[in-house]
């Protein structure tokens, strides 16, 4: 799958290697631009696939550059590359219409695969923020069983997990969801994560303890 991006981050070398590492995954990088107000024209005038924007960056931060192409362009997926976890800073740009918030710790092929999924409309966060995400999406109910150990898992992880629990690997599932192995992947380091568990099958086992049906 090749697409075209728009690089945005005032990091010179950083920006430099992302755009190399991009080029070998065939991606084609439309622009490189190492501040907001740069970045923002260059969005406006070659309408790239997806945008990946720095959130610390002098005179215009990330979540500015965000809110202005939102205010002309409500279409194009931009997704947050950043260094910061914290939950402020990822609720604020997923309120503000990024598409995805990703970690510039990421390895390579995870960062590929999730921009991929991004393109294709999926809301992609860093596994390690995974949890901050369904609460975003699904609100804080106080009513909720909090004896569910699948209570934090997203409607995508709950499907794959129901895969895993019928001993599909990574390969198979990503068939036939029709996404890449390296999202189902993530959604799986994700999900071990969420259950504080350490292997595929002890997802399993919870799974079949809670009674996790696939839906028809």
């Amino acid at each position: 799958m090749s697409f075209n991006i728009i690089i945005i981050d005032d990091h010179t070398l950083f920006r430099e290697g992302l755009q190399s590492l991009l080029k070998t995954h065939h991606i084609n990088v439309l622009a490189s631009v190492n501040n907001g107000k740069d970045g923002i024209n260059e969005v406006f005038s070659k309408e790239p696939d997806i945008v990946l924007l720095d959130l610390r960056m002098p005179d215009l931060s990330g979540i500015d550059v965000l809110k202005k192409i939102r205010t002309k362009n409500t279409d194009t997926p931009i997704a947050m590359l950043t260094t910061s976890d914290d939950e402020k800073d990822l609720i604020e740009a997923l309120k503000n219409g990024a598409s995805g918030y990703l970690l510039k710790d990421m390895e390579p092929d995870d960062l590929v695969a999730a921009l991929k999924e991004i393109i294709k409309g999926e809301t992609i966060v860093a596994p390690n923020l995974t949890q901050i995400l369904a609460r975003v999406v699904q609100g804080d109910d106080p009513d909720k069983d909090l004896n569910n150990p699948l209570k934090d898992l997203t409607p995508r992880e709950a499907e794959i997990l129901e895969l895993l629990a019928e001993g599909q690997s990574n390969k198979l599932i990503a068939k036939n969801l029709g996404i890449s192995d390296g999202t189902v992947k993530l959604h799986v380091k994700s999900i071990l994560r969420k259950l504080d568990i350490h292997s595929r099958v002890e997802a399993a086992v919870i799974a079949v303890e809670q009674g996790l049906k696939k839906k028809n």
